[in-house]
């Protein structure tokens, strides 16, 4: 039998943490939400219980308590916000993973905000040195969490991380939500995939993609 994941989603009331939280909803594990804005993570409560009467879903007051409690971390704010929620989870996330889903890009959305070299799962990593980062749900948009299958097939969600056994348990996780789990590689191939999604939303915005849709690998 599959073991029962305790799940916190940090900035769960924004768009990309509630379509997060809604799909997970969907299977079995136990989540907790932490937002900054009580309304809107009450509202989210209500529509998951919608979503599956029996999920197991607590609000929870502050990042550090969620992040105690869990077996997994999925960090949904802003790459700008990062920093100061990992100052604050910090003692609380050794030997934890910590899924990182920011893209860092600029105001006009034409270039990154990290280093060239780097990426901003790669600096959450070194914030976060005891924490086992893993890249995860970035080239994702938050429509496609409610409808993976685009075309008639699921999209493709990428994975990258350092430690084996890490990318293993977010690669089943990202199954579980109906996409289609890609590992990538290392954290440092997180640059390219941030540079992936940089270009997507390029082309959506050129194409009118309607915010649904998504990377696919074709092969033999």
């Amino acid at each position: 039998m599959k073991t029962k994941s305790t799940i916190a989603i940090i900035g769960s009331t924004g768009n990309m943490g509630s379509a997060i939280a809604k799909s997970l909803a969907k299977g079995s594990n136990r989540l907790l939400l932490f937002g900054r804005e009580d309304t809107k993570l009450q509202t989210l409560k209500n529509d998951i219980h919608t979503l599956n009467s029996g999920a197991d879903v607590e609000a929870i007051g502050c990042p550090k308590d969620a992040s105690w409690e869990a077996d997994i971390v999925i960090l949904a704010v802003p790459y700008a916000a990062e920093a100061a929620v990992a100052e604050e989870i910090r003692p609380y996330v050794t030997q934890k993973i910590v899924i990182s889903i920011a893209n860092p890009m600029n105001e006009t959305f034409d270039g990154m905000v990290t280093p060239a070299d780097s990426s901003a799962a790669q600096e959450l990593q070194k914030l976060l040195p005891d924490a086992q980062v893993v890249k995860a749900f970035n080239t994702t948009y938050a429509a496609n969490f409610a409808e993976p299958v685009i075309a008639g097939v699921p999209a493709d969600a990428y994975v990258a991380g350092d430690d084996e056994k890490a990318v293993q348990t977010v690669t089943e996780l990202v199954q579980s939500m109906g996409l289609n789990p890609v590992v990538a590689g290392g954290l440092a191939v997180s640059h390219t995939l941030e540079h992936m999604q940089l270009l997507l939303i390029q082309l959506t915005v050129k194409n009118n993609y309607n915010w649904h849709a998504g990377w696919k690998i074709l092969h033999n």
